[in-house]
Parts: structure tokens; sequence; C-alpha cells
């Protein structure tokens, strides 16, 4: 929401500087997101004489002035070609920055001629579109006078951030109420001046009570459509907005002014009375941004007896758009259903300074007024009579009375505030305190809903600055922990992972249904997007963190080692679920080229299992009970991914490379590991009191060494290493505490169809040693168990 400072002070009578302003906007809840100053982008341009006008000896199209800018005569280049002796128009001097570009000014030869700075047009100054001449000012225009201060462009332009349930404020009425509750001045009075009219209003009615209770409408006939006077359209541009005509420019006035949207329709264009209806599915309308929208029947519009000319209360038709060659028109002032905009817009991802008010809710009892102010615009600044007003359907009256008690500001505000200063407070933004302490909002505050509300506003008003500090209350000795399971877990594995050399990312929980789909689809979407680019749940945590690698190596990074954790938003039957997960990519080189290590080595699926099976263990799953089963498919490599499973159902993680198909959709062109984890599949441990387990075992060191014992077998090629390795674990638990591949070969003296596995088994023996007969005894169960595998002992 822009203003500029005059603007303001056109509602608010104060003598409070710009600054005093800015930081009472800020502590009262309206913050002040930028101000701007378009004097200073106009600094170093004055107001000057054209002395002399020459023909330039070098160029027809050039001409060589004499200036005088207040400081003597000084020579400059032109081609403008209504540059004349005697014009007063625009200097800029050596050193000054062109708003329009940005080219700073400086002392220069034009085709081998002096030119000591530049006389300016409307376009290089911002100041228009027009570039077909310099600017030419009135001939007793002050000499040497800064053009900023001349022509009044000193009003600062003040940016204010206001939030949905603030609709007042989208009005400069409605913050300077504000500002004169909180002591910056006092509320200028709204002069209000009815048109009486003469003979019947339009023919407008609503036959949508829901999506537009209330439809207000005023006629003008015999108007002269122009261009705006310049006070108003100064305000306008100044604030970003084009001026177009009178008739379109009053409109968006008094939008901005007092909140209050309107529209005007060439009657002329019509065909028939205008009514607000629900669209017919399939209906269209050319709207007045250029583009043809395709309507639903849950959207309100207003048409005449022919077609559609208005997406109700968001934007309306060209066909029926006013033009220089408007000679009677229709001014709308309707109220439409918040609700019902905003589902609007968002269907058609159509935003608009309209729909921006009606979506928060207008003041629902200031049709009359506004219609009034709007057509009384319409009377002084492009002539014409008025007709009677039609109103058609009754406004929401939106009366609540609630009761108050004057101490919530100290217990629930944490401020002491007497009950005459708060009652002063309330009735200065608007709202009626009875006797009684029963307090009715304002017709503008539809978002008042109860006693903490009305704290809100005193203490706002009053100063969060004031609210004293107060510690809380802490029981005496020492704090018992405050997290979760969950929320310890998380942290473990967040160190580990960082632990390991993997950087963390924090991406969007909201993706494009692009990514998405790559990953089975979103089944969570956003109802209200604030891109296309962000409109579904994530699936996956490897969305986000894929689309961080390719931003990484875009940027040159060699080698990306990315993790996130977070939560995966899935659809279980028809309940929506989270599930807590960790996504790990790693990209690009694993290891660097080098004299010693040659060729730079990428990242492979065994690099992201060790991932998987390292951070599993520190989140203290029973990693020598887990099995690689199966593909990891959906956005992995088939034939170079896994899945780390505890039992045939319970999934704990998924690895592997990923699908090329997936790359190309990232836009990745190495290739790329990954891993996520299932945090929530991961068995909690039992034992620890504050429910927390994965407690450590007391570290009882063995008091016998080890015995390590290697075995070779012949096994078919189905078979994996890790079958074998867990059926030989397996022979006996008590003994054999780890068994690991030390050598795999095929080649001579290995049969067809088979492979050479060899195996190293550490045994741990425990109260007394082994004996041979022991070790004979353990061997031969490694052999009987590897034979369950259809592997032999080796010769």
């Amino acid at each position: 929401m822009k203003f500029t400072l005059s603007w303001l002070r056109d509602h608010l009578d104060t003598d409070a500087p710009l600054d005093a302003i800015v930081a009472a906007l800020t502590r009262i809840g309206l913050e002040v997101e930028g101000v701007e100053d378009p004097a200073a982008r106009l600094s170093g341009f004055t107001v000057a004489r054209v002395l002399t006008a020459e023909r330039h000896p070098q160029a027809d199209k050039l001409q060589v002035l004499t200036v005088d800018a207040g400081d003597g005569a000084l020579q400059v280049v032109c081609g403008a070609p209504n540059a004349r002796a005697g014009l007063v128009g625009v200097f800029g001097q050596p050193g000054a920055a062109v708003p329009a570009n940005g080219m700073v000014l400086k002392v220069a030869a034009i085709r081998g001629v002096e030119s000591n700075g530049m006389m300016c047009s409307t376009r290089e100054l911002e100041l228009g579109d027009d570039h077909d001449g310099i600017i030419e000012l009135p001939a007793d225009a002050p000499v040497g006078v800064a053009f900023a201060d001349y022509a009044g462009l000193a009003d600062p332009v003040i940016d204010v951030s206001i939030t949905p349930n603030r609709q007042d404020c989208m009005g400069v009425r409605g913050i300077a109420r504000d500002l004169a509750a909180a002591g910056l001045g006092t509320l200028r009075p709204l002069t209000v001046a009815p048109v009486a009219g003469e003979g019947p209003g339009p023919a407008v009615r609503t036959d949508d009570p829901v999506g537009c209770p209330a439809f207000f409408a005023q006629g003008v006939h015999g108007v002269r459509n122009g261009a705006a006077p310049e006070w108003m359209a100064k305000r306008l541009r100044a604030i970003g907005q084009k001026p177009i005509s009178a008739l379109v420019d009053i409109t968006n006035y008094v939008a901005i002014d007092l909140g209050r949207p309107l529209h005007v329709y060439d009657a002329a264009k019509l065909s028939g009375g205008l009514v607000a209806r629900k669209a017919v599915a399939g209906e269209q309308v050319l709207a007045l941004n250029g583009k043809t929208y395709t309507l639903d029947a849950t959207m309100t519009v207003i048409a005449d007896d022919v077609r559609v000319h208005d997406i109700g209360g968001v934007m309306g038709g060209e066909e029926s758009g006013v033009s220089d060659a408007t000679t009677e028109v229709v001014i709308e002032c309707a109220f439409f259903d918040p609700d019902t905009i905003a589902r609007t817009g968002q269907a058609l991802q159509l935003t608009s300074d309209a729909r921006q008010r009606f979506e928060r809710g207008v003041d629902p009892a200031f049709l009359d007024d506004g219609l009034a102010i709007a057509t009384r615009l319409v009377l002084d600044l492009c002539g014409g009579t008025a007709t009677g007003v039609t109103r058609d359907g009754t406004p929401p009256a939106g009366t609540r009375q609630y009761a108050y008690d004057p101490a919530l500001a100290e217990t629930l505000g944490g401020l002491a505030i007497a009950p005459a200063r708060q009652r002063a407070i309330l009735e200065s933004l608007g709202f009626i305190v009875g006797d009684d302490w029963h307090v009715t909002p304002p017709s503008w505050r539809r978002d008042i809903d109860g006693p903490a509300d009305l704290v809100e506003e005193v203490i706002r008003i009053e100063g969060i600055d004031k609210v004293p500090p107060a510690a809380l209350s802490r029981p005496a000795g020492v704090a018992r922990p405050t997290a979760t399971a969950e929320q310890r877990l998380e942290r473990r594995v967040r160190r580990a992972a960082a632990a390991r050399g993997l950087d963390e990312a924090v991406t969007w929980s909201f993706v494009s249904e692009k990514h998405a789909g790559v990953f089975g689809g979103g089944a969570w979407r956003v109802a209200n997007p604030i891109s296309e680019e962000l409109k579904v749940m994530r699936p996956s945590l490897l969305i986000g963190v894929l689309a961080a690698a390719e931003r990484n190596l875009r940027q040159g990074a060699d080698s990306v080692r990315l993790f996130e954790l977070g939560r995966r938003y899935l659809d279980d039957g028809d309940i929506p679920r989270e599930r807590a997960t960790l996504g790990v990519v790693l990209a690009g080189d694993r290891r660097s080229r080098g004299w010693r290590e040659g060729r730079a080595a990428p990242f492979d699926a065994f690099d992201a299992k060790a991932e998987a099976l390292a951070l599993l263990s520190a989140a203290g799953a029973p990693v020598d009970n887990l099995q690689v089963m199966g593909e990891a498919g959906g956005a992995f490599h088939p034939g170079r991914s896994g899945t780390l499973r505890l039992g045939p159902k319970t999934v704990l993680a998924a690895f592997g490379a990923v699908h090329p198909a997936v790359l190309k959709v990232f836009d990745l062109s190495v290739p790329v590991a990954a891993v996520e984890l299932y945090l929530d599949a991961i068995p909690a441990k039992r034992g620890a009191k504050d429910g927390g387990g994965f407690m450590r075992p007391a570290y009882a060191p063995p008091a016998l060494q080890p015995v390590r014992r290697d075995f070779a077998f012949l096994v078919p090629q189905e078979v994996s290493a890790e079958a074998l390795t867990r059926a030989v674990k397996g022979a006996d638990k008590a003994a054999i505490v780890r068994a690991r591949v030390f050598d795999v070969f095929t080649g001579a003296g290995v049969p067809e169809g088979h492979k050479s596995v060899a195996v190293e088994l550490v045994l741990q023996p425990g109260d007394k040693s082994f004996t041979e007969a022991d070790l004979k005894a353990i061997g031969d169960r490694v052999v009987a168990a590897a034979a369950k595998q259809g592997a032999t002992l080796r010769g």
C-alpha cells in the first residue's frame, strides 16, 4: 500500500515530520517497507532558460544552446526539435543521474562541440511517456530553482505492508485514522455531498445474494472524458500507477484514498440493464488486462442481456470500458463476498487492486458514501448530469458487540492502562464503547472477533514497546528434558550427517507438480499457492535437495554433499500423513583428480549405501540385522539401488543412483547418488526412563582376545554376498561377533556360473579360550550354514 505524505495529510491534520510518522506506523503494526523521495532522484535538475539556439556545425539535427540555469550561461548540445531561444525547461547538470536510464551526465564533446549537461524530456525524468521534445515550462518559471521543488515533486512516497486482517488500512484514510489514534494528529472529517440526481437510476440488480448481496449504481450522462487533473495524476504516478483517463483515474483514486473499489461502465456499450449473477460454466470475458478468462458456475459476474462485462470484485471487462468518446456512464458501487472473491481470484490466477480490497472485506456501510464521492468527482472533473441512485440488495450489517473488561489489558496484554485511556483509544479507532463496557466495532473492522482483539487494539496504540519484560516462572531444581523422543532422534541424525561432511539444506515444503510427478505425485495440494511452481506438498525430501544440488553445480561446485531433514506429505488411504524423513544427495566428484589418485571418480550406489548405514547406525537402528532387498524403484536407477529393511516389510531406507530420467527433469548432467531415510520407521529402543530409548549399554571389554578365521566358498552367481555373510554369522550367534567379505573372485579355477567369496569371521570367546574342538565345531556349523545358500567350501 503506497501513498504520498501530502496525500496522508489530506486526512491527517499533523505537523509531525516524516521520520516520526514512519516510526509510528511501524510501532502500531503497520510495517513500513520503504520510503522513496522523488526529489532525491531529481537532484541536479533545475529550471533553466534557453538564451540562444544555433545550428550544430557538424550535424543538421542538433543545435548548440546557450542555457542559463541560474549560475551563468552554459553551452549544451541538444537534439530536441522544440529547442529554441526563450524556452524554459529542465536542465540536467553534470554529475546528475538521469532517472530513466541511470546515466550520469558529464561534460563531453558531441560531434566536436562541448556540451555541459542536457535539456530533458518527460520520459527521461520518468514523469511521462513524451519523448518528442524537451519539457516546456511556463515562461515565468523561476530560473535556477530545483525542478523537484518547482514541480511539487518533493513529496515522499511511503510503502506500508498491510496484513490481511487490516482491510481498513487498504485506504489512506484508514492509515490516517490509526495515526490519529496514536497521537500524531487529528483525523480530518470526511466531506460527503450526496448527489440527488435527476430521474430514475440505472437498471441494475443482484441475482446472487451470496456473492453480491448489494449492488448500488448511479448514472451520469453528458460527460467529457479526458485526462485527469494534474493533482490526481501526480499522486497516481507517485505510487506507481499510470494515469489513463479522468473516469478510470477517479475509480482508482477513490479505491486507494478510501479503500472503496468502484467500476465505471460506458452505458452506450451495454445491452440492457446490469445484473450481478453467477456465471454460466464456460462463459468467457475479455478483461481490462487484455486477457480472456473462462469462468465457472462458482464465480460472481456483472453482465447485461448479452454478455459478461465484469468479473465481480476482481476486474472489469474491456468491451464496456470507457474511452475518450464516452458520454454516458454507469458508476457501480457493490459489495462482494470476500470468500467468493478470493476463490475466484485464485481459480483464475488473477490479482488486482480491487481483489485485494474485496477479499479482505470492504466497509459494508460505505456504499452510499463511496458512490456519492465518486459521482461528485465525475461531475466536477468530467461534467454532465447525474441520474438517481439505484439500490438493490442489502449489504451485511456486520454489527457485533462484545463485553469487555479493561483489566484484560494487563492480564492478557501485560500492560496496565487506565480504563479512561482504553476508552479513548477504542473510540478514536471508531469503536462505540458503552457505559457498561459493551464494545461495538465499527463497520470497517471486520477482523474484530472478541475481547482479545480489543486488547490488541489498545496495546498496539498505547505501545507494545511499553509492555514490561517478565521472566517465565520455573520450578525449583534441575529442569527435566523437554525434547520428545522424535526430536532427540532428529538432532542425533542431523549431527551425524554434518559430522560425515554433509551440508544441511533447508528448502521449500512446496514443490511444483512437475517435480512431484517424478516421485509419484503429491497427495497434498495448496489451495492458495504463492506460485504455480509451489503448489504441491513434497512427496519426497529428495526434490528440494536435488534442486539445491543443481544450483550448486551450476555455480561451479565440483562436489555436492547435501542433506535435509524434514517431512514428506503422503496419503495413507484417505488420511494425509506427515512422515519424518532425511534426504541425502551426493553429486559431482567423490574423489578429485590428482597425480596419485588419477582421474576423478563420481559418486555411486555404494557411496549412498555407506551413508545410509552410517546414519541409521547413528539413529540407533539395528544395522547388523538389516537386509538389502530389491530395487528402490521410483526415482532410483533400476539395478543400481536397493532398500534397507528390518524384515521383509519394514523399509528403513532407500538408496542408490538416481534414475537418468529424473536427472533430466532437474537439469543435472552428472551422476547422482541419493538416500532417503524413513525416521518414523526406525523402531524405538526400550528401557530409557524418559521414553527416549537408544541408551547405550555399559561398555564391558572382553577379557580374552578374539580369534579370526577365513573361509573361501564357491557360491552360485545369483547368491548375494550379504546373504552368505548373514547365513554364516548366524551359524553360532554366541561365538561369531562379526563377518565380512574381503575378496570376490571369478575366473580360472572357478566353475562357470559361480564365484569365489572369501569371508573373515571374528570369534569372541567368553569365560574361557576356544579349544581346537570348539573351533572345529564352529567351523562345521559355518560350512553347514553356507551350504543352505548353495555354497561349498573351496578346496
